[in-house]
């Protein structure tokens, strides 16, 4: 066995990708206008799921952390849009809105743009691969 493959110069770089999320996003050419996204690491990913984590009480006096899923879900998209730049005031003062999150809750107001870019950030990240796939490739 070679541990190589497992060294740092041989592991995949965090990927950016343009994925079109809307056909609502012209640019001046009137040309759909592309999402970037990044891929996360774990140790990103851990950070903001320990910050959706809200004590939820079971019973009289018991109380249990519990994973606020709509909240993670929403700050891992976040993070993994590189394009538009959320963080600009410019497109913040446009929407009214301060912060990441609420940018792009305005930005994608119809329900199936923000599904369609939770769909993007969770391949992106890995959570949508076959296990009986990457079996296979491992084969090969």
């Amino acid at each position: 066995m070679n541990l190589q493959a497992f060294m740092v110069q041989n592991q995949r770089a965090t990927e950016t990708v343009k994925r079109i999320i809307s056909d609502r996003f012209k640019n001046e050419k009137g040309e759909i206008e592309a999402f970037e996204l990044r891929g996360i690491t774990t140790k990103e990913e851990m950070k903001i799921r320990k910050s959706c984590m809200v004590e939820v009480a079971i019973k009289k006096g018991v109380k249990v952390k519990q994973l606020d899923q709509e909240a993670f879900m929403l700050k891992m998209a976040t993070a993994c849009v590189v394009y538009p730049d959320l963080k600009s005031e410019e497109l913040q003062n446009y929407f009214g809105v301060r912060g990441e999150e609420d940018t792009l809750l305005e930005l994608l107001s119809a329900p199936g743009e923000y599904q369609e870019l939770l769909s993007a950030m969770q391949e992106l990240n890995g959570y949508s691969k076959d296990m009986n796939q990457l079996k296979e490739e491992a084969k090969n």
